[in-house]
């Protein structure tokens, strides 16, 4: 296929050429009915962009055939067998491909528990029982590592009737699992591999990057091409090879997912962003490389800065790791990152991506240069400088590697949509919870519901939320109460 193509951005290109009306959606009209201090702020051009669904760039409406050349377009640029574009994110996707893998499956998916919120909503969602993979421990770091190879068979040994399994990779810190030797595990049993690689849409294009999950032969991999590539936030891509999983039955499951109207800018981006990571990906990739190379070395040379990358990886850490993310370690200071990412949000109107209550992360891309990892440097030495003005940092009451393996009581899907009642906090230790509780970002959620509720993980995000950590899934946000099943 001719790679130097984006079949949606030409098409959208001709619809404005010929000066085409649509008598149907949107109602906007290319702007002409939007209020013109939406237009003062957006502008115009994104309405003009607006016309998916009244120009036939949706194969659902048209012959055309110009989203699945585009998707043809994309499977062969990264080397699977085909792709589909999704205009709701990888929560959507990664939905899509457990309902096509596990289904009604009793015997349930295997699914690594330091898993994104979006995978719990989908066991939620579609009813699949997880049965899960324990991810490694750094007790003294608090910070948890992809499972490895042996975890992942030991799991399968304890479910030998689950469907498939499930891992992150790269997780939000950038730290990959070894995806090659987890799909040789479940190829064994003739079972297949869904990766969750939202953080890795960039991995195919450069070889100093992390093992992209294709390569390494998972069956299905999703990724998220706002996070590390250059489309627009909700675009996303899956990805399928093999036998093991049936493309067009995984497009059947996303599109029972999907909104019947998706915006043309989100596919055109895709498409777009394909076709300049085939032409200049790798340049682009090897200079970001470089630049996160030198922001590394100056950030580490900040006193209380601990730049990790070694600590990260070993035989009982994880298997690889993405260095376009820099992890800090802020402990140094003696204050949390909560405060750290206030203090840069205020003072230096910068924004990282990621904070705990002891690190934060800064994710460079492509699209940075040497201005903006000067602004990053500087913005990191002013706030390790005014450190020391801060306030002590509140004390979090961090939980045992054990105490936040809670017990698994309920299936998700029950205890969410069971019979419930609210509790104080103080009667909420053994009780089976509700409701997912998500320290966000990273978005991993700390409880799942149908996990029997214990006083440490209460406690800790309790004295979480007082040191600035956000929960926005929970029912009472501020933790006063928990929504916990009912029981007789």
């Amino acid at each position: 296929m001719d790679q130097s193509r984006a079949p949606l951005l030409e098409a959208l290109q001709q619809y404005h050429r010929v000066d085409r009306y649509g008598f149907s959606p949107p109602g906007h009209r290319q702007g002409r009915g939007a209020d013109q201090r939406v237009r003062d702020v957006l502008g115009d051009d994104p309405f003009r962009a607006d016309v998916l669904a009244s120009g036939g760039l949706d194969d659902r409406k048209s012959s055309n055939g110009y989203l699945s050349n585009a998707e043809q377009l994309m499977a062969e640029a990264v080397g699977a067998d085909q792709a589909f574009f999704s205009t709701c994110g990888s929560s959507l996707s990664v939905k899509a491909a457990m309902m096509a893998v596990a289904g009604d499956d009793p015997g349930g998916l295997l699914v690594a528990r330091d898993s994104h919120k979006s995978i719990v909503a989908g066991l939620v969602f579609s009813g699949v029982t997880p049965r899960w993979i324990t991810p490694r421990w750094d007790e003294e770091m608090h910070f948890s590592h992809p499972p490895s190879p042996e975890q992942v068979r030991e799991t399968w040994e304890k479910h030998p009737d689950a469907a498939g399994a499930l891992v992150v990779s790269p997780s939000p810190y950038g730290t990959c699992a070894d995806i090659e030797g987890i799909a040789e595990v479940c190829h064994e049993r003739g079972k297949p591999l869904i990766v969750d690689e939202a953080w890795g849409a960039h991995l195919p294009f450069h070889e100093d990057l992390p093992t992209w999950a294709m390569d390494a032969g998972a069956d299905v991999c999703v990724v998220s091409v706002h996070k590390m590539g250059a489309g627009f936030e909700q675009g996303s891509v899956f990805h399928v090879q093999g036998d093991l999983v049936e493309g067009r039955y995984l497009a059947q499951c996303a599109d029972l997912l999907m909104t019947t109207s998706p915006n043309v800018m989100l596919y055109s981006a895709m498409d777009g962003w394909r076709r300049q990571m085939v032409e200049h990906g790798h340049d682009l990739l090897g200079r970001a490389l470089a630049l996160a190379a030198n922001a590394r070395e100056r950030i580490a040379a900040v006193d209380g800065f601990t730049v990790l990358e070694d600590r990260l990886l070993g035989d009982e850490a994880s298997h690889d790791l993405d260095r376009l993310q820099i992890l800090i370690d802020v402990s140094g200071l003696g204050v949390s990152g909560y405060q750290c990412t206030d203090w840069l949000r205020e003072h230096c109107q910068v924004d990282l991506g990621m904070t705990d209550h002891r690190r934060i992360l800064a994710t460079l891309s492509m699209a940075d240069d040497g201005s903006t990892i000067d602004r990053l440097v500087e913005s990191l030495g002013a706030v390790a400088r005014a450190a020391e003005s801060f306030a002590s940092p509140p004390e979090i009451h961090l939980p045992s590697p054990s105490e936040l393996q809670l017990e698994s009581v309920l299936s998700p899907r029950d205890a969410f949509f069971g019979n419930i009642e609210m509790v104080d906090a103080g009667r909420a230790a053994g009780r089976i919870a509700a409701e997912q509780i998500t320290p966000y970002p990273p978005g991993i959620p700390t409880v799942v519901p149908g996990e029997r509720l214990d006083q440490a993980v209460v406690d800790y995000l309790r004295s979480g939320v007082a040191a600035g950590m956000v929960i926005p899934d929970a029912s009472d946000p501020s933790l006063e109460k928990f929504r916990v099943v009912v029981e007789s």
